[in-house]
């Protein structure tokens, strides 16, 4: 089993910047891929970033690629999401994904284990 637990969600202005942090616990070996993605009321969840296990391995979805950031401290066990330049369409619940294999991907049926998810707010 793996616990995932978000933090660094808020309230941010359009244009400034966030990082959101996602911690994982519960077993002696680091999760293999990561990501986030985000749930705006109404909407599905959907796609944001996905890491792979050594870190070098990176995806973004298209609305957020050149803005945000997805990075992994394995020493930590933690993924983050450096939001910058963040749009009010980017508000949603933002959920930490985790899965055991290693290669990122970018659907919901390709990671295991899940977070409770974090707000953000972008303010205009």
């Amino acid at each position: 089993q793996v616990q995932l637990v978000e933090s660094g969600g808020g309230l941010v202005q359009a244009g400034g910047s966030l990082r959101l942090s996602c911690a994982a616990s519960g077993r002696s070996n680091n999760p293999g891929r990561m990501a986030w993605f985000r749930q705006a009321p109404g909407k599905e969840r959907e796609f944001v970033a996905a890491i792979g296990w050594s870190g070098s391995n990176t995806i973004y979805a298209r609305s957020v690629k050149g803005r945000f950031i997805i990075s992994r401290d394995n020493a930590k066990k933690t993924v983050y999401l450096q939001m910058n330049s963040p749009k009010p369409e980017d508000t949603a619940v933002y959920y930490c994904a985790a899965d055991l294999a290693s290669v990122p991907k970018s659907t919901t049926a390709q990671y295991l284990y899940w977070g409770q998810g974090t707000q953000v707010t972008v303010s205009s």
